[in-house]
């Protein structure tokens, strides 16, 4: 059978401010989707797969309607449901007798309440949706009814159906290795400028799900648990990658080195079978040694993430890091000496932080002085604790658009949203612009990609200096508030 799963159309302007879009713009390949795709095929069915952040509407239209599908998968985050609601309607338009089916972050959470605010979508998947979409796919083919698929609500008549809850996947193994052949250009997945070295570069996880409970965070998994992939299992795709030509990998798992000894396993089978590859993770500041970053080092591993997010202890508490600001500090130090560059991501808007807690968080960041900073807004998830806890905490914007990482789409009640606008600029602006910062940079620039990032870099920072207000933006009605 044929299938189409679509990210619908968007624009980098819709997400980051002008002035600084150069430096943040990002297109990740989008794994989820990847992994449903190649269980499609595995099951026998013929997939095609449509990315928005390349084509338009009237050419996503275009090729579907020249493909005609009988299932089309649409994936959404939060910010980009009123766009998965719009082409919902659009592709019932040009294929009326299709299955259309929503899935990812919102649709996860939201469930059945999607086909309320979508009349043109069939289901939606909910949570994991590797099985529930091959199950799905054999039902339309059998023409059977969709009563009892797991992780489905579906329309029948006139009445929404919602199934039971599909288990996650304990053996993740089992499942193919994300269809990447589906992307076309690799190129054109690039992390933002300064955040990779060598191109095409694959995003890659070994693992599902995190242990630990911030805030922010949604996690499908309540009991807050790990599913690791097997070591064998890791190192044959990190072998197909180079065989298929790249030349870095972003491991987006929530923390590498949760089990410290399986990440150094990883790291030494890298190293020992010479596969040439850079790689970047991301790993909790408690959870890492010099010795374990110095094994990433041996490995390839050229940078490593740690989220910061504070530098006052109680905001941290807030936000449940089970972090101390002295670990954060061994770590980055430790980072260092193991000859890594360090991004460190932070936070502003965090419950019950203050404008002045704000300016000790861009001194704490100006004294960790990492090779990377990011100052983001707090998101409210659907699905978190933040989100569930908002109207307790502070106040959420009226728009979808927002949550983002960029638009402040909540506000505690010890800050504006202004003023947590006005910190992020200035935090950009003090980290960035510190002389010895800048030196040392400039100094250490060695290559061709380099030069084109600092370039970047550098004209965001102009914005940012010249720019009044950069990452301010008007608010629109959200189609979910009588929900709330």
């Amino acid at each position: 059978m044929k299938c189409a799963l679509v990210i619908p159309a968007w624009s980098p302007e819709e997400i980051f401010p002008s002035r600084t879009a150069a430096a943040q713009i990002n297109y990740w390949q989008p794994l989820g989707t990847l992994y449903v795709a190649s269980r499609l095929r595995e099951a026998g069915h013929e997939v095609r797969f449509l990315n928005g952040a390349f084509r338009g509407r009237e050419q996503i239209l275009a090729e579907l309607a020249a493909f005609a599908p009988r299932l089309v998968g649409l994936y959404s985050t939060a910010f980009g449901w009123p766009k998965a609601v719009a082409a919902a309607a659009d592709v019932r338009g040009i294929l009326p007798g299709a299955c259309i089916v929503a899935g990812g972050p919102f649709p996860s959470w939201a469930g059945a309440r999607c086909l309320q605010e979508a009349p043109a979508l069939d289901a939606v998947a909910i949570g994991e949706a590797e099985e529930t979409m091959v199950e799905l796919a054999l039902r339309l083919e059998e023409r059977r009814d969709l009563e009892g698929v797991a992780g489905l609500a579906f329309r029948r008549g006139g009445q929404i159906v919602e199934n039971a809850p599909r288990p996650l996947a304990l053996d993740l193994d089992r499942f193919p290795f994300p269809a990447r052949d589906l992307l076309g250009d690799l190129r054109a997945y690039v992390p933002p400028p300064a955040t990779y070295r060598r191109a095409p570069v694959a995003v890659m996880i070994t693992s599902r799900g995190c242990n630990r409970r911030c805030i922010f965070c949604f996690q499908m998994d309540r009991e807050r648990r790990i599913r690791y992939r097997g070591v064998d299992n890791v190192i044959a795709e990190i072998r197909q990658l180079v065989a298929e030509g790249y030349r870095e990998i972003k491991f987006l798992d929530d923390t590498l080195a949760a089990d410290r000894s399986r990440a150094l396993e990883i790291a030494r089978r890298i190293r020992a079978e010479r596969l040439d590859i850079a790689w970047f993770a991301s790993a909790c500041v408690h959870q890492v040694d010099e010795e374990l970053l110095r094994e990433f080092r041996r490995a390839g591993c050229w940078a490593i993430l740690f989220g910061a997010e504070s530098g006052v202890q109680k905001n941290l508490d807030a936000l449940r890091k089970g972090i101390r600001l002295e670990q954060t500090r061994r770590a980055v130090r430790a980072a260092k000496a193991a000859g890594l560059r360090v991004h460190t991501p932070f936070i502003f808007g965090i419950p019950g932080e203050t404008y002045a807690e704000g300016l000790e968080t861009i001194r704490f960041a100006c004294e960790l002085d990492p090779d990377l900073a990011s100052f983001h807004a707090l998101t409210p998830f659907p699905g978190s604790e933040l989100w569930e806890r908002r109207h307790e905490l502070g106040t959420v914007a009226d728009d979808l658009s927002t949550f983002t990482y960029q638009g402040a789409a909540f506000v505690p009640r010890t800050m504006s949203r202004e003023q947590i606008q006005e910190l992020r600029q200035l935090a950009y602006r003090r980290f960035y612009s510190r002389p010895g910062y800048l030196v040392r940079r400039t100094l250490g620039i060695r290559s061709l990609h380099e030069v084109r990032a600092a370039w970047r870099g550098a004209r965001s920072l102009l914005g940012l200096w010249t720019g009044r207000r950069v990452f301010s933006r008007e608010t629109a009605r959200d189609p979910w508030k009588r929900t709330r």
